[in-house]
């Protein structure tokens, strides 16, 4: 098991930034994959973008390509999620993911293990 904690979350106009950070324990991060979804106001858990174990491969949701940009550093048992040029329709609370399995299968819409999740608002 892993443990995921996320920070970041704020509120932001439209069109700014922010970058999510998630911390996670234990000495095997590097053999997860990672990614990171969101639930907007009811609505159903969406998945964002993930990065593959190495970080050689990443994935995003259509609706963040060209925007943001996730990352790994593994020595760091880090990973981040750059956001930019933020829209109304980002808000949402935003969960750090891990999965043994690939970025593939994140991308999917699965994961194996979750964060508590950090809240992103953006304001016209």
């Amino acid at each position: 098991q892993v443990q995921l904690v996320e920070s970041g979350g704020g509120l932001v106009q439209a069109g700014g930034s922010l970058r999510l950070s998630c911390a996670a324990s234990g000495r095997t991060f590097s053999g997860y994959a990672m990614g990171w979804f969101r639930q907007a106001p009811g609505k159903e858990r969406e998945f964002v973008s993930a990065i593959s174990q190495a970080g050689s491969t990443t994935y995003y949701t259509d609706s963040v390509k060209d925007r943001f940009t996730i990352s790994r550093d593994n020595a760091k048992f880090m990973v981040y999620l750059q956001m930019n040029s933020l829209k109304p329709e980002d808000t949402a609370v935003y969960y750090c993911a891990a999965s043994q399995r690939s970025g593939y299968y994140m991308k999917n819409g699965n994961s194996d293990y979750w964060g508590q999740g950090t809240r992103v608002t953006v304001s016209s």
